[in-house]
């Protein structure tokens, strides 16, 4: 599809904004991903467009929250797709440590099963700093109706079903533990970080909502990145607007796209940290 010019001029003015505020690494740490997002051309009437823009990051000042990735959901469908989301995830996280990227393993409501590991006193030890003076950012209401909690298997009611995160996935030396929003926000100042990269679940809820979601990180300034394809939303497709639950999970993610955050391919990301690693850093 061809993209008007008006929405190119759009489009351009963004990428350079983008480029202005990237931070530059030491020579070699910085690689260049391809995001992507949604504008409106014409501010507050006619249809949004898919765009796509360059971004540099800087791995040493990158960290991956993984978000929910419990070992049991009360939903089944949710427990189901969490399996096969850990598949796809566990090898993008080798990759991600070997590039210098920090993994922050966020399974809320498990904290007590982590209490004496390495992690989570890295998350507990800290050094204490107050966020900033939130960002006013801009908001509209979800695309789809989640108010049934978004259960696709009939019959599954909500409760606590969790104790930990997935086995499926490896808490290495070196990675932190943490479901509180200011420990994880110290743990990004200690270590001079400001872009973080978001996979695991729910995209509708948890990754937006929690205390360390996308949210509120926005708001104290960090920049944020959904990875898309490690993601999924709590969506029944009886309800509104009575999609598949893929369709969704996709509508889902352009809502973020819109209002919160860009995003990007497993597979991309993955390419960008392996580049990184053949041109020797």
């Amino acid at each position: 599809m061809r993209i008007p010019l008006m929405v190119l001029s759009t489009f351009a003015l963004l990428v350079l904004t983008v480029a202005a505020s990237t931070p530059a690494g030491p020579k070699g740490e910085e690689i260049k991903l391809q995001l992507r997002t949604q504008i409106q051309p014409f501010h507050g009437t006619g249809p949004w467009v898919e765009a796509h823009f360059e971004a540099a990051i800087v791995p040493s000042k990158t960290a991956i929250v993984i978000t929910d990735m419990w070992d049991k959901h009360w939903c089944k469908g949710a427990t189901h797709r969490v399996g096969l989301i850990a598949q796809r995830m566990e090898p993008l996280l080798a990759v991600a440590r070997g590039a210098g990227i920090l993994i922050i393993h966020a399974p809320s409501e498990t904290m007590d099963f982590y209490q004496d590991a390495p992690g989570r006193l890295l998350a507990e030890n800290a050094p204490r700093t107050v966020p900033p003076a939130e960002l006013t950012l801009a908001d509209a209401p979800l695309p789809i109706d989640d108010s049934d909690e978004g259960c696709d298997t009939p019959g599954d009611k909500p409760h606590k079903a969790w104790s930990r995160e997935t086995e499926a996935l490896t808490i290495a030396p070196g990675d932190v533990i943490s479901d509180q929003g200011e420990e994880i926000y110290n743990v990004l100042r200690q270590r001079h970080i400001d872009t973080v990269l978001f996979m695991g679940v729910h995209a509708n809820m948890c990754i937006l909502n929690r205390s360390f979601g996308v949210r509120q990180l926005s708001k104290w300034g960090l920049r944020c990145v959904l990875v898309r394809d490690l993601t999924d939303a709590m969506y029944n497709p009886a309800s509104r607007p009575f999609v598949s639950h893929a369709a969704g999970t996709e509508l889902v993610i352009e809502y973020i796209e819109k209002y919160w955050a860009p995003t990007i391919t497993s597979d991309a990301l993955i390419a960008g940290l392996k580049n990184l690693g053949e041109n020797g850093r």
